[in-house]
């Protein structure tokens, strides 16, 4: 936890990466490599930022089957590729979220959080031929080359435009430019990679149907019903239903749908028992709640909240305005509080409203603070030498504002044995349906998830519609604790 308070991304790795965010270490771990890496710039790159990638994202996971649902696709997507003298590390790590993306000279990552989201092997190759479309078109290079011209433009245009407000709207057209650029490469990828999944024999309508989850996943964390559907420019990504059209129209080339290799049953058993969402050593969400074994501490958030486990803290959100982090500190150098509550750490603090307290019988400092029009309130619990820390924010402060930061520092708590004993992960759950099984009845068997969304969390999970009858013998994936 006290890692969490210091934890960033390298800079370098951000621009190198040629990031597919979906939604949205140099262990030997999850590497197909049909040749050798070719000694060139962008492999020196690679193998640079390879560990820095791996520790940023929680480690490698290390699972055979996985490994196995991955490897299978590799050889035939090099053959179908349109360099198949390329050579390729594919890398699985340790993270819940969906993401997958490259690295110059071959590098490929995808998450445990994306295998679990896949239903068949045909999905993970689309995320696959998408990646090595990256590679095989540099576009890696060409980002960061791009990046490091529109800095030194930025740069530029700050020292020589002396009206502030010129020189403000030439960095907002600087930056859409980039945006744009990058969101080119995005599509360029896409018709690449249903073209060689394919002519490797899969799903070509394989890329659209998996975008399709990660929409309906992403909206799911969200727990906003009706998102706005507007595309924000700003993102280095298109628009989901931009590119849904796109891979659907990419995929019609190659004939109507029902064509190609799925491979569904048996990438469904090799990912059986896979571990799902957060790792032990990050702590656990369950609900509203966030509990890690280790540490031995829990709260729980307000009814509204959606909480996401990051390896740099947790962080919460209620879709209205208000945002929440919660990290650890090492308090060895304070014996007082108050002290480390005025330390400096805390932009725009308001002395007066420093004040030591209780909560749940351990010592405790609560305070407030104002800077760039957000209002926040802080509160530091101490453990033996760790300070565990939360921080509320929101630009509208209210009565309820106050209300949620009381009731969720008030339920922090250190967990029973007993309670600490039963703690487990969740995994992926494999189970075959029966004669009279129903959706609603499959979803019952969910875990780690409040029951009143277990049901639409089953459905996305499994790439069903609502109303959707399911076959008996039908192969379904279930999350378990």
């Amino acid at each position: 936890m006290q890692r969490r308070a210091g934890a960033v991304a390298s800079a370098v790795v951000c621009l190198f990466l040629a990031s597919c965010q979906l939604t949205g270490d140099s262990a030997n771990v999850g590497t197909i490599a049909p040749g050798t890496l070719r000694p060139n710039l962008a492999a020196d790159i690679g193998a640079r930022e390879h560990p820095r990638v791996v520790a940023t994202y929680g480690g490698v996971y290390n699972d055979p089957n996985a490994e196995r649902a991955v490897a299978s696709v590799v050889g035939r997507l090099v053959a179908a590729s349109d360099d198949p003298s390329q050579s390729y590390r594919i890398t699985i790590l340790n993270s819940p979220a969906i993401n997958a993306f490259a690295l110059p000279g071959g590098y490929l990552y995808v998450t445990r959080g994306l295998l679990a989201l896949a239903n068949d092997t045909s999905e993970v190759a689309a995320v696959l031929a998408h990646e090595m479309a990256h590679v095989t078109a540099n576009h890696a290079i060409e980002r960061q080359q791009r990046a490091e011209a529109r800095e030194l433009a930025d740069r530029i245009i700050t020292n020589v435009v002396q009206d502030s407000e010129k020189a403000r709207q030439a960095i907002i057209s600087s930056k859409l430019s980039f945006a744009r650029f990058s969101q080119v490469q995005e599509l360029e990828a896409d018709v690449v990679g249903v073209r060689t999944l394919a002519k490797a024999g899969y799903d070509p309508y394989a890329a659209a149907r998996f975008l399709r989850s990660m929409a309906s996943y992403a909206q799911f964390q969200s727990a906003q019903d009706n998102a706005a559907s507007a595309p924000d420019f700003l993102s280095s990504h298109p628009s989901t239903p931009e590119r849904l059209s796109l891979a659907t129209k990419s995929a019609r080339q190659f004939g109507a749908p029902g064509i190609g290799e799925r491979d569904r049953e048996r990438y469904l058993s090799r990912i059986n028992g896979m571990l799902f969402g957060d790792d032990p050593l990050e702590g656990f969400v369950r609900g509203r709640s966030f509990l890690h074994k280790a540490l031995g501490i829990a709260f729980t958030m307000p009814s509204g909240y959606v909480l996401e486990n990051s390896p740099e803290a947790v962080l919460a959100s209620n879709g209205a305005g208000t945002a929440m982090r919660f990290d650890g500190a090492d308090l060895s150098r304070y014996d007082n509080l108050a002290d480390y509550m005025n330390a400096g750490w805390i932009n725009g603090l308001l002395p007066q409203s420093v004040r030591t307290t209780t909560i749940n019988g351990m010592p405790a400092v609560v305070g407030a603070a104002i800077t760039q029009g957000w209002s926040f309130r802080i509160a530091v619990v101490r453990i033996g030498r760790t300070g565990y820390r939360f921080i509320f924010a929101s630009r509208g402060p209210n009565d309820a504002f106050e209300a949620q930061f009381r009731q969720t520092i008030d339920s922090f708590r250190q967990l029973t044995p007993t309670e600490r004993a039963r703690l487990r992960s969740l995994r992926i759950k494999v189970v075959t349906t029966q004669a009279g099984d129903t959706p609603e009845k499959v979803a019952r068997g969910m875990g780690g998830i409040e029951p009143s969304r277990r049901l639409e969390f089953f459905l996305i999970l499994n790439d069903l519609e609502r109303g959707q009858a399911i076959p008996p013998g039908t192969a379904v994936k279930l999350v378990v604790d």
